[in-house]
């Protein structure tokens, strides 16, 4: 009776969870095993893994894959992970102006709508964009940087986007670490490097696994930047998994196979989650 009095509370929230979360969560599960289609069916069948053997028999897929790996290594692992921990480590020792400053623009970026950064991002690449111009002003070479090398520059726009989450996370860390630690390091003669990965990162070493969690499944969910930017060409040059999985289930009307790759994709992030979890585990 006293078990069930503790868990009346959080009954409803429960409820909510169940119906509005774990219940579409089941579902489309369900419907990863059949062939439903938006169009031109009466009706689904149960097919078994038949969706997920025609995925990885699909070189479109495994293109998709590869992409989203560099996609999210790129902008998110080295971008913006180690720019954030950068400005967060250069913030520490500037001026109030200039932290107020670089802090006001880095955030404006982050809290854009995503379609606005995406549009934002496009005339700056874009053939008569802004990149272009500086380049022609210094008299360097320019090209159509969203057809030469899509994915560079959707990874640098998701880093001009995201890094301002990071930045927040490694101010907040490096706050916590004590100066007497930092300021005898110093006088035993480290320098700014020594410092750095002998007592900084160390120290830091949760929030930094933290960060790499959160921020690599953000960017493993990213559809809206690339969407506006490319739309996963030229070709499928910059389709990573989120964009083949709308091509598949709502341009080409197989829901059954588009939810397919969506599991495929909640795979793929549960084993990044795995590796963070295990570095959060590991004591300093």
């Amino acid at each position: 009776m006293r078990t069930l009095t503790r868990a009346l509370p959080v009954t409803p929230a429960v409820v909510i969870l169940v119906l509005f979360l774990a219940g579409p969560i089941a579902y489309c599960a369900y419907i990863a095993f059949t062939d439903l289609q938006l169009t031109g069916q009466a009706e689904s069948s149960f097919t078994g893994f038949d969706n997920f053997r025609t995925a990885f028999k699909d070189d479109a897929f495994l293109n998709a894959v590869w992409l989203t790996l560099v996609f999210t290594f790129l902008s998110s692992i080295v971008g913006q992970n180690t720019l954030g921990l950068a400005l967060a480590a250069l913030m520490q020792r500037a001026s109030k102006p200039i932290r107020t400053l670089t802090g006001g623009i880095v955030v404006t970026a982050w809290v854009l709508p995503e379609v606005v950064a995406g549009f934002l991002l496009y005339a700056f690449f874009r053939r008569e964009g802004t990149l272009n111009a500086i380049l022609d002003w210094l008299h360097l070479p320019s090209q159509n940087w969203l057809f030469t090398l899509p994915i560079l520059a959707v990874s640098f726009a998701n880093v001009w986007r995201g890094t301002a989450f990071s930045m927040l996370v490694y101010s907040a860390a490096l706050n916590e670490i004590p100066k007497e630690i930092t300021e005898a390091a110093e006088v035993d003669g480290a320098g700014g490097w020594r410092r750095m990965w002998h007592i900084t990162l160390p120290m830091i070493r949760r929030s930094i696994g933290t960060n790499l969690m959160l921020n690599t499944l953000q960017t493993l969910s990213v559809f809206g930047l690339i969407w506006v930017m490319t739309r996963g060409g030229p070709g499928n040059r910059s389709q990573t998994l989120p964009l083949f999985m709308y091509e598949q289930a709502f341009q080409k009307s197989m829901i059954g196979y588009g939810t397919a790759v969506a599991l495929l994709l909640l795979v793929v992030g549960s084993l990044f989650s795995l590796v963070y979890l295990r570095l959060l585990r590991t004591e300093v």
